[in-house]
């Protein structure tokens, strides 16, 4: 993504269309963020005339019409809490004429019956909700549907499955057009956790805890104040206070992953943010992220974000040596 100029986000709203997920988009594209210092996204949202949101919540108008997208870079299709309800044929046109000049197209949870709809799915991988997938198959025999995980990027094409999986996909975005170190600071600006990719499987009927447990929050602060050190779960619970096993269910209730999978996450992340500051040895990397060594850095450098470490300097890095 270009420094010198705003990349624009067009969203449709269309009937019926979640407002958490128009929530999501406004919060992660619209909000302006000086503190970062770099140009933000151009955030609009548009509709094909008033619309009345999910469960006639409320209408939304006086917004830009579908013509707003001809000249977005990213274009957010509406989700259809109902499938059974046709998108109108003039978004689907409008995604069409998006997708034909090349602009990103990206879709929350049942979204994906929108962008399918409009035929640009087809023979690409997707996703959306679990609870659709059965008819999302039989709908859309030609798209290679992945119902299992949080979010599918496929380039230009990005599905995301339920509605919070939209800000796992929204801060995917955000690092894929900025760099693990600008998405760690929306992150901690969301009091969302980045650590989540998109291969991570969704929550199917998920029980809620009978009582809520307390914040993991200060043991995950500490935590990344001291990831070059040799942290162990241990060491994690015993800072939280209490037993391994419980910390274990702590992690697994609050954030859906275990201690050592959080752990080894947020190490990579630190090794992304040193690469991207121009960081050009990886043993010095690797130390400092406490991953050990070069080897075991890019084995899951590689594992949660597909690239390698000079791959990565490569895409990400604001100088971009030859490593």
């Amino acid at each position: 993504m270009s420094q010198g100029s705003s990349h624009r986000v067009v969203m449709i709203v269309d009937r019926g269309s979640n407002p958490f997920e128009m929530g999501v988009a406004t919060e992660l594209f619209g909000l302006r963020r000086p503190e970062l210092g770099i140009p933000w996204y151009d955030f609009t949202l548009c509709a094909p005339g008033p619309v009345a949101m999910h469960a006639g919540m409320f209408t939304m108008s006086g917004i830009p019409g579908l013509e707003a997208v001809e000249g977005a870079d990213t274009v957010i299709v509406p989700n259809r809490p109902d499938p059974d309800n046709a998108p109108d044929e003039r978004v689907l046109a409008a995604i069409r004429g998006a997708a034909a000049r090349g602009a990103r197209l990206v879709s929350f949870c049942t979204g994906a019956f929108t962008l399918a709809a409009a035929g640009v799915l087809d023979g690409r991988p997707a996703t959306t909700h679990w609870r659709w997938a059965d008819l999302f198959r039989a709908r859309f025999p030609s798209v290679r549907l992945e119902p299992g995980v949080l979010f599918v990027d496929d380039g230009d094409v990005l599905t995301a499955a339920g509605s919070a999986a939209a800000l796992d996909l929204g801060l995917h975005l955000v690092r894929r057009d900025h760099g693990a170190e600008v998405v760690n600071a929306v992150s901690r600006r969301l009091v969302f956790a980045v650590h989540r990719d998109g291969g991570q499987r969704q929550f199917v009927e998920r029980p809620v805890p009978a009582i809520p447990d307390t914040s993991l929050a200060p043991v995950l602060a500490w935590a990344q104040e001291h990831l070059d050190q040799p942290l162990t779960v241990a060491d994690l619970a015993a800072r939280a206070a209490t037993s391994a096993a419980t910390l274990h269910r702590r992690f697994q209730a609050e954030l859906g992953t275990t201690p050592l999978a959080w752990l080894n996450a947020e190490r990579v992340a630190l090794a992304c943010r040193l690469i991207e500051r121009g960081e050009l040895r990886l043993e010095a990397v690797a130390r400092a992220s406490g991953l050990g060594t070069p080897a075991n850095l890019r084995t899951r450098l590689r594992r949660q974000t597909g690239l390698s470490p000079s791959a990565y300097r490569a895409r990400f890095a604001a100088s971009r040596p030859e490593v």
